[in-house]
């Protein structure tokens, strides 16, 4: 009996100690789970997470997750658009070894599950979309024969034509996807893929509704060509206003922002850890040019004399100062941004000969002589024939940047006579007006970013294959122009090597005379990156002094330097230590974060011996009496 009751007795001693265990284990998992990640090593960053982030798709850049294609899944190349140099990151290296053939040498890289990444990994990449040709790169397939893989290590592209500046752009667009992984999914642009597995220099670790947090995949293969990023975790915050962000920012709740932060300038003088690119100036880097868009398919817009005078009639400047307070400039008369690889084709004496400025005096005259004359005397000129005219200019509502700026301009058109109404349509009003030609006047910039070649602003701009009004023009022209010499330039500049400047110059000279000339399209200004920092918490962020990349966080441009800045990142404490020399070249290990693991699991054990202890003395208690009356 006294033998079943200890048996019984140390059941429930067991039992006791795994529930207690489970418990505590529950308590301990909750405990971890809700640390919050330790500052010095987390980012807080924002201006590119518009939705909830419920998509890691590589494949589907435009509805991806912003940094799912930089962080997470990475492209051969990066590209520093100021100084118009193509940087190594997978690839070790890139020529034309003939005029046909691209070789690409990969560096010794893997993937985040620890796979090789391989030269059959990139030609996978590439022929899947050849196979799913809904894939946003599947027309290199018109002008890429075929793809040779030598060796693991080698990527040859035999092209039938090569299109070098669209090439160029897909270097460090196209994002490599692991071939173990990818080859088994069938309908590749349906997924969500919430699990992503890229080579990146990060890994997904959770999201929440307006949120997603990344933490530093410490097996990366680029730490040893590059170094270790600063940040730990990034936590990618959707704010909902521009007003909060700023808030945030002086509050020190959000490090790296690339919101556009009206007063700007006396936000630096106000905030001591507050910076822009140019530390505490007010000014922004040229990301892409506002344009006008014209609807070039209704009259009276269909006249270039109406469109000249529209473009003479438009105060610039004072969109530029009142609205962005001279944080940005306006653009030149032909829409190319001030870096290199467009500068070195822009035809200035062009420009002064066929340009324009603000100049209403002007606007008017034009009007008047092209016929244009104020009929009914309600102070707006009506057409040649008699009718009146009645504009509107769009923009999404919501957008208060461009939402002044179109008041601007229609009052800019008022004032020499042209009567134009500024609306605010919602977002997805805006896009699908815009897409399928619903407009008159249109503000837009969605494929003006800074490239290898102004070749992608014009294919933009010009798209042949453009729809008729009523369908969907996803590639750009939305005012429908259509000029058969420019898409016959179109395509001799994309067969040019980049290396053949001399004829470059000569093709790109022409359009920019027809533009000038025919002025489809009207270019405002130049939008910025929008970059803000705190150095409250982290510094070492880009300067003109020390101009390692762009700091900037949108979908499809961390290549442009976003990478870069993570990799030059410091906690603050660390930077109080004497400075040292700025270093080009990425680096910058993080100093040990503490790590408070090891004492709650040391904690958990006591507990579990206490308890442990405890059952087994009470145990022994029941026993003894049970003993003793068995004597």
């Amino acid at each position: 009996m006294a033998e079943k009751t200890s048996k019984k007795n140390l059941r429930r001693t067991i039992t006791a100690l795994l529930s207690t265990s489970l418990l505590l284990l529950a308590l301990f998992s909750a405990l971890v789970y809700s640390q919050p990640l330790p500052r010095n090593e987390t980012i807080y960053v924002g201006g590119g997470l518009w939705s909830p982030p419920n998509n890691f798709n590589p494949l589907i850049p435009w509805t991806a997750v912003t940094g799912t294609n930089g962080l997470i899944y990475e492209t051969l190349f990066a590209y520093h658009p100021f100084k118009d140099q193509l940087i190594p990151w997978l690839a070790e290296s890139g020529t034309w070894v003939d005029s046909k053939t691209f070789e690409v040498k990969l560096r010794d890289a893997t993937w985040q599950d620890g796979q090789p990444l391989t030269s059959e990994d990139v030609k996978f990449t590439f022929e899947l979309a050849k196979q799913v040709t809904d894939i946003w790169y599947s027309g290199i397939w018109q002008w890429l024969d075929h793809i040779e893989t030598p060796d693991a290590k080698t990527v040859r592209f035999v092209f039938s034509q090569p299109h070098y500046p669209e090439w160029a752009y897909d270097l460090y667009t196209i994002p490599i996807i692991p071939k173990h992984i990818w080859q088994s999914i069938d309908k590749p642009l349906e997924q969500a893929n919430l699990n992503p597995v890229g080579s990146g220099m990060y890994k997904l670790k959770s999201t929440t509704e307006n949120q997603f947090v990344l933490e530093r995949n410490e097996n990366w293969w680029g730490i040893k060509y590059f170094g270790k990023p600063g940040p730990k975790y990034i936590v990618y915050l959707m704010v909902p206003s521009n007003n909060v962000a700023l808030a945030m920012l002086a509050r020190g709740e959000l490090d790296w922002s690339n919101y556009f932060l009206a007063g700007i300038g006396d936000l630096v003088k106000t905030y001591p850890h507050i910076i822009t690119f140019y530390g505490k100036k007010a000014g922004h880097l040229p990301a892409n040019v506002a344009f006008l868009f014209i609807n070039n398919q209704k009259a009276p817009l269909n006249d270039p004399n109406f469109r000249k005078a529209i473009a003479f009639a438009i105060d610039v400047d004072s969109i530029v100062s009142r609205v962005f307070e001279g944080s940005v400039n306006k653009s030149n008369s032909v829409g190319y941004l001030p870096i290199p690889a467009w500068q070195k084709y822009e035809a200035v004496d062009l420009e002064q000969k066929l340009g324009f400025t603000y100049n209403p005096d002007k606007a008017k005259a034009i009007l008047a002589q092209a016929g244009y004359k104020d009929i009914d005397g309600d102070g707006f000129v009506e057409t040649p024939d008699g009718k009146k005219i009645q504009l509107t200019i769009i923009v999404p509502y919501g957008w208060t940047d461009w939402m002044e700026a179109a008041r601007i301009i229609a009052d800019s058109l008022k004032a020499v006579g042209i009567y134009c109404e500024a609306k605010f349509p919602d977002y997805s009003k805006y896009y699908d007006d815009l897409t399928k030609g619903y407009f008159d006047l249109a503000i837009n910039n969605f494929n003006s970013f800074a490239s290898p070649a102004p070749w992608t602003l014009y294919n933009w701009l010009f798209y042949a294959q453009t729809p008729p009004i009523g369908q969907n023009s996803w590639s750009g022209n939305f005012g429908r122009y259509n000029n058969p010499e420019i898409t016959d330039l179109l395509n001799k500049i994309l067969t040019t090597p980049l290396t053949d400047e001399a004829t470059l110059k000569q093709y790109y000279r022409r359009i920019q005379e027809i533009f000038l000339t025919d002025l489809p399209y009207i270019p405002l200004w130049y939008n910025g990156y929008w970059f803000a920092a705190s150095t409250m918490y982290w510094t070492g962020w880009p300067s003109p002094d020390n101009f390692y990349g762009v700091p900037v966080t949108w979908n499809g441009n961390w290549q442009h330097g976003g990478l870069m800045t993570l990799l030059n990142l410091k906690p603050a404490q660390q930077a109080a230590a004497p400075p040292q020399q700025a270093q080009p070249a990425p680096s910058a290990p993080t100093a040990p974060a503490v790590d408070y693991t090891p004492y709650i699991v040391a904690a958990v054990l006591v507990i579990v011996i206490i308890v442990a202890v405890y059952f087994y003395l009470r145990a022994s208690k029941k026993k003894a009496p049970s003993e003793e009356k068995k004597q």
